[in-house]
């Protein structure tokens, strides 16, 4: 790739660029888009965090209910999509990090593109709309069950109890889905920046 081509790219990153060698400009370039697929590893790990922490609440609280049968089932499926999710996670984040670097970097960066493409765009990229709902329910639902120090099924007879989860519910999924919807925003607006700059890359080379 000619230096002025490189110059090019990098000044749509910093217009205060001085002129640099061909070396310095590509380093410049594998450097800004290992800190932007870092963005996307950020939250992969703060997910994998939650769900490792989630996990431990569930085994601790379910010993501790051994004879409430429909908490355990509670637990139990949502410790099932937790489990899921969370290899999910590690197996994502595995890839990205997999990825042998002494590699062209258009070639390094176009597996990273496919590879958080399928996450956020693919056929599954609305999966979240479903289970937010499903995991917000079931994650209150223990959490109150707990605290509340009686039965499940005691619990959902009990008029105050009821409120407080429909009201809680409006609030915490009302968050959960702005939550969600920014996170995604953010995670679409740096996926854009890896294709152009991946697409002027080839249109370069």
């Amino acid at each position: 790739m000619e230096n002025n081509e490189l110059q090019k790219i990098w000044k749509t990153i910093d217009t205060e660029i001085n002129q640099k060698s061909k070396d310095e400009l590509n380093l410049l370039l594998t450097s800004k888009t290992k800190q932007t697929i870092n963005k996307f590893l950020a939250i992969i790990g703060t997910s994998v965090l939650i769900c490792i922490g989630l996990l431990i609440f569930l085994t601790i609280t379910s010993l501790n209910r051994r004879n409430d049968l429909i908490y355990l089932i509670n637990n139990i499926t949502l410790g099932a999509v937790t489990l899921i999710s969370l290899i999910s996670g590690l197996l994502v984040w595995y890839k990205i990090q997999n990825y042998k670097y002494n590699q062209p970097l258009k070639n390094w960066l176009e597996s990273r593109i496919h590879l958080l493409s399928k996450g956020l765009t693919g056929s599954f990229s609305k999966l979240y709309l479903f289970l937010i709902p499903f995991l917000y329910f079931l994650t209150v639902l223990s959490i109150h069950v707990y605290f509340e120090n009686k039965l499940f099924i005691d619990v959902l007879t009990t008029e105050e109890s009821i409120i407080g989860l429909i009201v809680g519910a409006i609030i915490g999924l009302t968050v959960s889905y702005i939550a969600a919807k920014q996170i995604r925003k953010y995670q679409l607006h740096n996926l854009e920046f890896l294709k152009d700059l991946h697409s002027r890359l080839c249109r370069t080379s």
